[in-house]
């Protein structure tokens, strides 16, 4: 294993001490932050304790995503698909960093409790009392959740030895430091759907910007593989960069308000924003240089060090939004209130911007034009009806979600089957039209001799285990239709209503499986399983008895779903649920068969179109001579001379 640096060595011991000394300034300085809640003071050892193992678990969640990043990513691949030397040693980092992010969350768990609840942590360590205030509060929860993927993903990297499994346990790690920010401050009160989805940006950002740069101190080689990882690092900076700022502001509004940011929450704040504008002028310094600016990569961590810890200082904070605006039941449930009637005007005018699959779909589209223009530019040919398609799949997504009819839909059933309809059955019927990964395949340059690139890692995914997985039919046709059932008729939809991260997995859910199984069916994009038409035909028939009865048994359902989050919603202009669940069940039933005979349509017209193909394809080869069946004849008798011979 590569010793580390003596500059770097100094530098990341300094950073930590940094963000330690940062968090026990801000907990000090807060005094009394109890009172506004309503709790006692628990006493200095539960208060900054809590502060600190948060800062700990925080810091070693980013330094196990900052390793895998940088093995699968920032170091060149050996040969086969194995990590480098350098990328393996990057594991081993990661694999210990998740371990520890485990073992603080374990004692995170009633040192969270009962911080929250005021008290010492001493009566938080008896398992009975523990057991209750873990029951009554969320963020206990979420440390449990962290402390499960914690050690799953220590387990499974200790393990690792190829690319595309270092990539699985990343994103299995991003979505490890998820539960304790959807947890905290942002899921409460007014506009909480806002900076709720921020964050998960926000967090992302974060990670892979202090984690990639940390592994990069730690791990990086000399030569032309440490010129590659320090050159892609530097544009994963530039990104991160640009999505912190922004996510930051929005968390920033919706928690301090701007009658907040005068407060010492809002001063906190402002040193978040310097600390953005002094990475902004380090990154360009180490853009400039060549050579890799040590001293300033140097800088650069113990910078964002100090920002993770204000990031722990504020969560030990009250925002000023829970003090000085109190939440309505509507604000407390949703983030919004919906005061009144779904007019037509409001479902298509009044936009509430999601901030995740809304982005994503501007991302996307964005993207797709550039790889069309990249593809003329250079003389190829790209249909103008698949950028189309592609174009008006996420059109569909972003009204679904952003418009008046995402806001209504957390409100009422009926709408709600709209939108679960729309992302299941209509946007990714368009989506996989456009197809997505054989423009990508064609627009992305080849990396030839040099490091592998984002070409060879789709390639990659593509032929992994976890894609073929995916993909397949059976796997792909339970996911899609069984989903549906296990959902909506076993109480899950009820609690998941309750959780803006949860509706949005639904949301993410729904868009994901449906398009899984339309690339199977009528997808431009080739699968990792090639079926024949015929087999496409039958999934669809398959498919849509099961459908049909899913609308049919809710028209007939008598009793209320999700009926308790609906009745403390309260919505004034909904008094009769039965009747907008069993216009919903009506809205899956037609909504859903006439997607599916439009498909079932198109893949005709397909299976027609690749006939006329082939047959225009033998005829050729006859016309030249060729006959398939007559070539076949003469390798058999070819084989069996050879044979005797």
């Amino acid at each position: 294993m590569r010793t580390i640096p003596a500059p770097h060595r100094r530098g990341l011991l300094a950073a930590a001490g940094v963000a330690a000394v940062v968090v026990v300034a801000v907990v000090a300085a807060a005094g009394d932050v109890y009172a506004a809640l309503g709790n006692p003071v628990p006493g200095p050892l539960t208060s900054l304790g809590s502060s600190l193992l948060r800062l700990v678990a925080d810091a070693a969640g980013v330094v196990c995503v900052g390793g895998l990043v940088f093995a699968a990513f920032l170091s060149p691949p050996g040969e086969a698909g194995r990590l480098s030397p350098d990328g393996y040693a990057a594991t081993r980092t990661a694999a210990g960093a998740a371990g520890v992010s485990a073992l603080a969350a374990a004692v995170l768990v009633p040192f969270d409790a009962a911080d929250a609840s005021g008290r010492p942590v001493s009566e938080a360590l008896h398992l009975a009392k523990l057991a209750v205030l873990v029951d009554a509060m969320e963020e206990p929860k979420a440390w449990l959740c962290v402390l499960a993927v914690a050690a799953v993903v220590a387990i499974g990297v200790w393990r690792t030895l190829t690319w595309r499994t270092t990539v699985l346990w990343l994103g299995l790690a991003l979505v490890g430091l998820l539960p304790r920010a959807i947890a905290g401050h942002v899921s409460i009160g007014a506009w909480h759907d806002l900076a709720t989805n921020a964050l998960v940006w926000h967090v992302i950002a974060a990670a892979l910007w202090t984690g990639a740069l940390v592994a990069l101190l730690v791990h990086r080689g000399s030569g032309a593989a440490g010129e590659v990882a320090l050159r892609r690092y530097r544009r994963v900076a530039t990104w991160c960069l640009v999505v912190l700022a922004a996510s930051g502001i929005v968390d920033g509004l919706a928690l301090a308000r701007p009658a907040g940011l005068v407060t010492g929450y809002g001063l906190l704040l402002g040193v978040k924003v310097v600390i953005t504008m002094v990475l902004a002028a380090l990154i360009a310094v180490t853009r400039r240089r060549s050579s890799g600016g040590t001293a300033a990569l140097v800088a650069e961590v113990m910078v964002l060090a100090g920002a993770m810890g204000v990031s722990a200082g504020l969560a030990h904070l009250v925002p000023p939004a829970f003090v000085d605006d109190p939440a309505t039941v509507g604000e407390t449930v949703l983030g919004y209130d919906l005061p009144d009637p779904p007019a037509f005007a409001r479902l298509f005018l009044d936009w509430r911007p999601d901030l995740l699959l809304g982005v994503v779909a501007v991302l996307a589209v964005a993207g797709y034009a550039a790889g069309a223009r990249r593809l003329r530019n250079r003389g190829d040919d790209w249909p103008r009806g698949r950028f189309w398609a592609w174009t008006c799949g996420w059109a569909t997504v972003l009204i679904a979600t952003s418009s008046g009819l995402g806001t209504y839909s957390s409100g009422t059933f009926s709408l709600h089957m709209v939108i679960h309809m729309t992302l299941a059955m209509l946007a990714p019927v368009l989506l996989v039209l456009g197809g997505p990964v054989t423009l990508a395949l064609r627009a992305l340059p080849v990396a030839g001799k040099g490091p592998d690139g984002p070409r060879e890692w789709l390639v990659a995914l593509l032929h992994s285990r976890f894609t073929r997985l995916v993909a397949h039919p059976l796997v792909a046709s339970v996911v899609f239709v069984g989903s549906y059932y296990a959902l909506y008729f076993s109480g899950l939809f009820g609690e998941a209503m309750r959780y803006h991260w949860a509706h949005q997995l639904m949301n993410l859910h729904f868009l994901v499986s449906g398009y899984v199984f339309f690339w199977l069916v009528i997808g431009v994009d080739r699968p990792p399983r090639s079926m024949p038409h015929l087999a496409r035909l039958g999934m669809m028939f398959a498919v849509m008895p099961f459908h049909a009865f899913f609308g049919v048994i809710l028209m007939n359902k008598q009793a209320v779903i999700a009926e308790t989050f609906y009745r403390y919603l309260s919505l004034p202009w909904m008094p009769d649920l039965l009747s907008d669940q069993r216009l919903g069940g009506g809205i899956a039933w037609a909504t859903g068969e006439i997607p599916m005979i439009v498909v079932v349509v198109a893949l005709l017209v397909q299976w027609g179109r690749h006939d006329d193909r082939e047959a225009a394809r033998l005829d050729r080869r006859f016309d030249q001579g060729e006959d398939d069946d007559f070539a076949a004849y003469n390798a058999m008798l070819a084989n069996l001379a050879a044979r005797r011979q």
